[in-house]
């Protein structure tokens, strides 16, 4: 009974948090709503049988794509708690072979995650409709720009949403104003974007808090005065709930009301925020905040508009003009608030989005920044905001009108809900295992409502709706040409990586003079020697003593749990001392590192003594099998660690207090020292690893474990290929551009890969490559 009363404060918790987050842009609509349905010919139509057929609309929308679609139904088709477009291609990629991930594993189906979200597609057979997406490799493409096509549409929403909602909440002050051209209305709302945008690297932790009060207050403020004008102006207003207005709505306004459903879409607009933000709450907490919150405020809203209108024909469209005078200062307050709240929930679902695609090799590298005080999953990306803002200006300044906005924000929202249901289908029939038919049939309702608002809001397209068209397709050519240079370039890797029988026929030494400290290799190859080392070994006459093949992944999971994310293994023989550490993270973890060298050196000597206990390579191999070793019970128990003093270890020369000495000269010691101090006020003093007093059968062991702790010691240099790609010469001209000129460009626009993995400057060292593609 505990556990149960527990349950049900956290449900109530979450909802309460939900309000702030989740509803924010669904809650700002009715700012808009009415007047883009009235605004254009339909105006001419503005009678009682107008107004409540238009109400009929907006009801029935409201209530079929939102409730059914998104809060009772999408809500279930979530990835182990997370929502979103890149969870349902999550959850596809891991129930059928559609991912376009290049270095996959089976060891990677073992992840406790893999199979968490209770579907499992083991002993099922496959549907026929399954195994043609999965044997053509077009088809998969096809999946792939489906889903970066969503993508590209949740940034133009990230560019839009903005723009329209504040320029909406303050439109009221136009006519308070006398303000004819609306100049004064859009400098105050760039003031308010600016201000926004600035204030994001901060986050949003500090007033989190006041999210969720302005929304509950805005949510029932807008209801209370709905409810004022169903009293004071039209208590018939009721009727139209009835389907039959819709019918008489059409009979009357016949083509002009086809086109004023353009407008009517716009009830659902933030829909898709529900869906991409369950991971920050539950199903059963959002599905409480809607159904008795969140959906009778809207309603009764809308309803008391409707009122409204029909008993006041020549009337401001404007929301403000149903509001009673003595309150209109306080709803534009109230307005602007809740419209900053709105934005900043869809600009942090942007970087969150963009985030999900970095890590799934679809967009350039930028520099993502969490932190530890943050609400779980925010994330701030500096370039993206900065593009945000230039672009959410540029529109409010060059529209200065909300109807125009309104159209390129509808066609943004309906063309990624339509998308949301297409991937849907696929997850009924592949990942919940339904019939064909019943997932054509869930396609073939929700979908005909939306395509049928789609074709008209295409309409609209010289009217505004051709801002979401050039925003769309400039980022999804980003994403896409990213995304191509970059298999093409793991491609090359995995076709000249090198023989294992070149590195075993160079001998322990590798042919080379081999010196104190660890080399970090970075590949993207998850098997096999890079050319980046033979590179480095061909140019150089000396390597590390200890060589670590070290491979960043992602996998189709949102979260990759510690103790599975380093995989272990060994390269050629024991006396090359060469490992593998292939480091796995999920599609929404955001990557720390650092205590990076620590948890690399402690997973191999836990590899190392895992091995000594007989757990030998099962195949035979060279390139040997992959260990998760942080699931030993063992695992930290064998070594003694404590933290050393940096600025003693520089200032002594005699070397580690427990095992050889360091090949470094103080002076280097000392510089080094000084610039891990400076560089970050968050350095950690150097942990130092000691071997407790084990009895070895095997004495090569011990010998194997004291070099890899004094290797640590010495220290750690990162080595990454620094390469220059081109396409052949015999490659069409399409390829050439897209090579050449497209992603050079974007490689040379981008973070680097050191700063994205957070490499130290004074231990790196970049290796120049050349790649023909």
């Amino acid at each position: 009974m505990v556990d149960n009363k527990r349950t049900c404060k956290q449900i109530l918790l979450l909802a309460y948090q939900s309000f702030g987050i989740a509803f924010a842009d669904l809650s700002i609509s009715p700012l808009y709503v009415y007047k883009s349905i009235f605004s254009g010919r339909l105006g001419n139509f503005q009678n009682e049988d107008a107004v409540f057929g238009a109400f009929s609309l907006i009801f029935w929308t409201f209530t079929l794509l939102s409730l059914f679609k998104y809060v009772i139904i999408l809500l279930n088709a979530d990835d182990n708690g997370e929502g979103g477009i890149f969870s349902l291609y999550a959850l596809l990629c891991r129930h059928a072979k559609f991912g376009l991930l290049p270095n996959h594993q089976a060891a990677d189906e073992e992840l406790s995650t893999y199979h968490a979200s209770g579907y499992s597609s083991r002993n099922i057979p496959s549907s026929p409709l399954k195994s043609f997406m999965e044997s053509r490799k077009k088809a998969k493409t096809g999946l792939l720009l489906v889903v970066l096509l969503g993508t590209a549409l949740v940034f133009c929403l990230g560019v839009l949403t903005p723009a329209i909602s504040v320029l909406s909440s303050i439109d009221g002050l136009q006519i308070r104003l006398h303000d004819k051209h609306g100049g004064m209305v859009v400098f105050i709302a760039c003031l308010v974007l600016i201000g926004h945008f600035v204030l994001q690297y901060r986050g949003t932790y500090k007033v989190a808090f006041l999210f969720a009060p302005i929304l509950i207050l805005w949510l029932l403020s807008i209801a209370a005065v709905g409810i004022y004008n169903i009293v004071k102006w039209n208590p018939r207003v009721y009727q139209a709930l009835s389907p039959y207005y819709i019918y008489k709505f059409f009979r009357e306004t016949g083509k002009d009301g086809w086109i004023s459903l353009a407008g009517v879409l716009l009830c659902v607009t933030g829909s898709q925020t529900i869906f991409q933000d369950l991971g920050q709450f539950t199903a059963a907490s959002i599905r409480l905040a809607f159904c008795f919150v969140v959906y009778p405020c809207l309603v009764l809203q809308y309803m008391g508009r409707a009122a409204f209108l029909s008993r006041n024909f020549s009337a401001p469209l404007n929301f403000y003009a149903s509001v009673p005078d003595l309150l209109f200062w306080p709803f534009i307050v109230l307005a602007t608030l809740a419209a900053i709240v709105a934005s900043q929930a869809v600009i942090s679902a942007t970087f969150s989005t963009v985030k999900q695609c970095y890590a799934l090799g679809c967009f350039p590298r930028v520099k993502v920044v969490h932190k530890s005080r943050w609400i779980r999953g925010q994330v701030y990306i500096p370039e993206i905001n900065w593009v945000l803002m230039i672009l959410s200006l540029a529109v409010t300044v060059g529209f200065q009108d909300t109807l125009r906005l309104a159209n390129a924000y509808g066609l943004a929202s309906m063309a990624l809900a339509f998308i949301t249901t297409c991937l849907t289908t696929l997850v009924i029939n592949f990942v919940w295992h339904r019939s064909l038919i019943f997932a054509l049939l869930f396609a073939l309702f929700f979908g005909s409502i939306e395509i049928m608002y789609l074709s008209l809001v295409c309409v609209q397209i010289p009217k505004g709706g051709w801002t979401s068209v050039m925003l769309t397709a400039v980022f999804l050519v980003i994403m896409f040409v990213w995304h191509y240079g970059s298999r093409r370039r793991y491609l090359y890797d995995q076709h000249n990586k090198v023989s294992m029988k070149w590195i075993l026929n160079q001998g322990p030494s590798l042919g080379v003079i081999r010196a104190p400290g660890i080399g970090l290799i970075f590949t993207g190859l998850a098997n096999g020697v890079p050319a980046t080392f033979t590179h480095f070994l061909t140019n150089l006459p000396a390597f590390y003593q200890v060589v670590v093949f070290v491979c960043f992944k992602t996998v189709p999971v949102p979260y990759v749990p510690h103790k599975e994310r380093y995989l272990i293994g060994r390269v050629g023989p024991k006396s090359h001392r060469m490992y593998r550490c292939i480091v796995r993270s999920g599609y929404k973890d955001v990557q720390n590192n650092v205590d990076f060298e620590n948890d690399l050196v402690m997973s191999i000597i836990e590899f190392i003594q895992l091995e000594a206990e007989g757990f030998e390579n099962p195949d035979g191999s060279v390139d040997g099998w992959l260990a998760v070793v942080r699931t030993s019970e063992k695992f930290g128990k064998r070594l003694a660690t404590s933290e050393l003093d940096n600025r003693e270890e520089s200032s002594s020369s005699s070397g580690p207090p427990f095992i050889g000495s360091s090949s470094r000269s103080p002076a280097l010691q000392k510089l080094k020292s000084l610039y891990e101090w400076e560089s970050s006020s968050s350095f950690r003093p150097p942990v130092q690893l000691k071997l407790v007093d084990t009895k070895f059968k095997d004495m090569r062991v011990k010998e194997e474990l004291l070099e890899l702790i004094e290797a640590k010691y010495v220290g750690m240099s990162y080595i990454i290929g620094h390469s220059r790609i081109k396409a052949k010469w015999n490659a069409s001209f399409l390829k050439r551009f897209v090579i050449n000129v497209a992603y050079s460009f974007l490689r040379k626009n981008c973070r680097s890969s050191a700063v994205v993995l957070n490499i130290p400057h004074i231990c790196l060292i970049e290796v120049g490559m050349n790649y023909y593609l």
